[in-house]
């Protein structure tokens, strides 16, 4: 525990205009990333006696170690630098909100010559129109199913519409009218873009213009006597309406409006966002968060702005934002907003009307999330320590090992021998800092022999970063090549953080393998254990027999999940770098041969058995191809070994190459 006058400021020093802080941990990590209008203020109110501090800031200041700041012209810079580096360092003392889902929208990618219709989750890309988020995939597709009707906008995806196009076929859905089919041509490109951006149009709320249209349109077809189009376009009007109906109208038709809502309680807070638009619910979202630092209502608010705004522009940024209570820097973060839409923004908090009682339902949603979210996590939380506690005890270690490494071999026969590292902390999997590794020291087939190298090679990174931040200073580092993470710059480091437990997929022979890697590098602070998994024994170092722990014991269930998902792991890199290497093609030895005229050539032959029999003459008639290339082709084709026949497995006929190899 580190004492706030130790690195205090000197008088003057702190410059009185606005800007952003950052306090660093002993390792220089970011901890807090804070902003102020002057920092010469701000950062007095953090060096006052500790029992007049609020416990998480008396906390985060005893952590910390140095602070340092940044000066800026504006309060919006300092408003969008705060966001930058906490989205950049990660720091475990800000407030950070966490997705309860991740949700799906209806996307139009309108970046592609022909936009298509989908479902998208994940992070947004340019040049993609996005509708939502929803609540559930299949109300997106019931949706887009009754538009498809008057907006028949491609859906297929890539390969689909390239086969299509090839044979000459529109699929189901061009012959049932839900598409115009681009791929056959029935509809020019610009056609099909004007059908797009009237799809989305009207999922932006103008829908008076289109059902007055089909209206008008089905009242001339009807006077014509034309009672089959008639029909038609009473069925999509009626389509229209039925998609219309599952948003519920809420404020006048004009409104496009974000209204955010809060629940807290001392330890944790959840948000809930209603996304309006042309007065219509269009989407819902929520967050959770611990109060990892002192904030209240106002705080919370703000830090729900930035992550919802930080990375969004244009009209996903609504014309109005609702809230239960005003920023702090209220003005400062308008003029944020406004630059992130390129357009004025109202930033308040409704006080009578339509608007404030749906901001009531809006805070009910919220509240029913938390109870929710406590519901939930006070059973994990249970579990995930009556779990720790239940290895430390088997495992006779000073306290609960928060956190757990784990080591697993994978290979097949030999070859592509790799091996993984998954991290848990409190119980939980830490998915940033998972790890890949390719055996080097060696070839062949030794389990042992690579367990001992992989925690060699992690645990001297480890000691690495301690002797770069002075906390190792006994002797030399034994150096590794290609220790990563090494940045003075208080980024999370990959190897930086010790684990309290090591464990390794394996018995007896592993377990001494990754002891003996440890004691080689004067290690004697973390404990070691190996699961076999044959009887899921618990094996520790020098130990003749095993530590059995009962079948309904909350650790081995936990010790289990951590090995199988070091195993899982190890599994996927391993098939990925087999599968590389058995797509290879003899044509990558060739000397400027690249992968447009690879292609070209497996195309003008066949298979790389077809051209391997080609003379040079035939090779040179393949568009691109010279002499000189078509010379080195041949050649490096006649060296290598043809590759082995297949073999049908089920009547054990050997296959003819007719297919070829995948240059």
């Amino acid at each position: 525990m580190a004492d706030p006058s130790s690195y205090r400021p000197k008088p003057g020093q702190i410059p009185d205009s606005p800007g952003v802080y950052k306090f660093r941990d002993e390792h220089r990590r970011v901890i807090y990333v804070g902003k102020a209008k002057s920092l010469r203020q701000r950062l007095a109110n953090y060096f006052q006696p500790l029992t007049s501090l609020h416990p998480r800031t008396a906390t985060m200041v005893t952590t910390a170690a140095s602070v340092e700041w940044t000066v800026v012209s504006t309060e919006v810079e300092a408003l969008q630098l705060e966001y930058s580096w906490i989205k950049e360092f990660d720091p475990r003392f800000n407030v950070k909100y966490r997705d309860d889902k991740s949700y799906p929208y209806l996307a139009v990618t309108l970046n592609e010559e022909y936009p298509r219709v989908q479902v998208m989750r994940g992070h947004k890309k340019k040049g993609v129109r996005y509708f939502g988020p929803y609540g559930h995939a299949w109300a997106i597709r019931e949706t887009v199913d009754l538009m498809l009707r008057v907006f028949p906008v491609r859906t297929c995806s890539a390969g689909v519409f390239r086969n299509a196009a090839s044979a000459g076929r529109p699929c189901l859905l061009g012959y049932i009218g839900k598409c115009s089919a681009p791929c056959v041509g029935r509809v020019t490109p610009e056609e099909h873009r004007e059908l797009a951006e009237d799809f989305c149009d009207f999922m932006t709320g103008r829908t008076g213009t289109y059902l007055r249209r089909l209206e008008k349109e089905m009242t001339i077809a009807a006077e014509d006597m034309e009672y089959e189009k008639a029909a038609r376009l009473r069925d999509d009007i009626g389509a229209l309406r039925k998609a219309m109906e599952k948003s519920a109208v809420v404020l006048a038709d004009a409104t496009d409006a974000d209204l955010i809502a809060l629940a807290e309680d001392e330890l944790e807070a959840a948000v809930q966002i209603f996304h309006v638009r042309g007065g219509r619910v269009r989407g819902q979202r929520g967050w959770v968060t611990d109060k990892v630092e002192a904030v209240d209502t106002a705080g919370l608010v703000e830090h729900a702005l930035q992550q919802l705004y930080g990375e969004e522009t244009g009209d996903t940024v609504p014309k109005e934002v609702l809230v239960p209570a005003l920023p702090d820097d209220a003005d400062a973060v308008t003029a944020w907003l406004s630059g992130r839409r390129g357009s004025n923004v109202s930033l308040r908090v409704p006080q009578r009307g339509d608007k404030k009682d749906l901001m009531e339902t809006v805070a009910r949603n919220a509240q029913q999330a938390l109870v929710l979210h406590k519901t939930k996590r006070a059973s994990d939380l249970t579990t995930r320590s009556r779990a720790l506690e239940e290895i430390a005890d088997a495992l006779d270690l000073d306290s609960a090992p928060l956190r757990i490494e784990c080591f697993d071999i994978s290979h097949l026969q030999g070859e592509d021998v790799v091996a993984s590292m998954v991290v848990f902390e409190d119980g939980l999997p830490r998915k940033g800092e998972y790890r890949r590794f390719q055996i080097k020291g060696f070839e062949g087939q030794d389990d042992v022999r690579s367990m001992h190298e992989v925690i060699s090679r992690r645990f001297k990174r480890y000691l690495a970063e301690k002797e770069k931040t002075g906390e190792w200073v006994d002797g030399e580092v034994p150096a590794d090549e290609g220790a990563e993470g090494r940045e003075d710059d208080g980024r999370p480091k990959r190897f930086a953080y010790p684990p309290q437990l090591v464990v390794v997929d394996g018995g007896q022979p592993q377990v001494a393998a990754a002891r003996r890697a440890l004691d080689e590098l004067g290690i004697d602070d973390i404990a070691v254990c190996g699961l076999a998994k044959r009887l899921e024994e618990v094996w520790l170092p020098g130990d003749d027999d095993p530590v059995v722990l009962p079948r309904s014991s909350e650790g081995l269930y936990l010790l289990q999940r951590v090995r199988d998902t070091a195993h899982d792991f190890a599994i996927r890199y391993q098939r990925s770098k087999r599968n590389k290497r058995i797509r290879s093609s003899p044509l990558d030895a060739v000397p400027g041969l690249g992968e447009t005229r690879k292609q070209a050539l497996i195309k003008h032959f066949g298979s790389v058995k077809r051209l391997r029999q080609a003379t040079i003459e035939q090779i040179c008639e393949v568009p691109g191809m010279g002499r000189k290339t078509a010379e080195a082709v041949a050649v490096a084709l006649a060296q290598a070994a043809p590759a082995a026949p297949a073999v049908n497995t089920a009547t054990g006929e050997i296959m003819e190459d007719d297919g070829g190899t995948t240059a």
